[in-house]
């Protein structure tokens, strides 16, 4: 290669970005300019700007923890529930409360992904494990997929005068 073809000046160019810096920051763009960044400044080879996504607030972190630390909770004291859940009412209070682990296990797992908490999102996933557990527990032998189906509502049992 020669000295013509392949050469560059440093010098001018390292000026230039010196002079750009020193201008100080660009000014912001309007709202719906950000909201719809151009192809030129999208691309890396356009010379763009990089955008990166704002970091979690300050509290972000401990909020994405109380969340999982209360729907592990909950998982856990699903199985100690009280009341007996072969059918009706007592079974949809069950139902109703396994609902509520997968909330919060979902809950949690949006929140771990987003502040970027490897544990926590884990911690979450297993906690939704956990909740699809418990709740094909009880739906699959309702809809016939077990040996010993269940019913969904109790019958009456039979009288004994009879």
């Amino acid at each position: 290669m020669s000295k013509a073809e392949g050469s560059r000046d440093w010098d001018k160019e390292m000026a230039a970005i010196d002079k750009i810096m020193a201008a100080g920051p660009a000014p912001a763009t309007p709202p719906v300019a950000a909201a719809q960044p151009s192809r030129a400044a999208a691309a890396p080879s356009g010379g763009g700007e990089v955008r990166r996504a704002a970091a979690p607030g300050r509290y972000a972190r401990l909020f994405t923890w109380v969340r999982l630390v209360l729907g592990l909770a909950l998982g856990a004291a699903m199985t100690q529930w009280p009341y007996t859940h072969g059918c009706g009412v007592p079974l949809f209070a069950y139902l109703g409360g396994v609902f509520a682990v997968l909330v919060a296990a979902l809950w949690s797992s949006v929140s771990s992904w987003k502040t970027r908490s490897a544990v926590a999102h884990a911690l979450s996933l297993a906690l939704f494990v956990w909740g699809a557990f418990l709740a094909a527990r009880e739906i699959l032998p309702r809809i016939g997929y077990a040996k010993q189906p269940a019913e969904w509502v109790c019958t009456a049992p039979p009288s004994r005068g009879q």
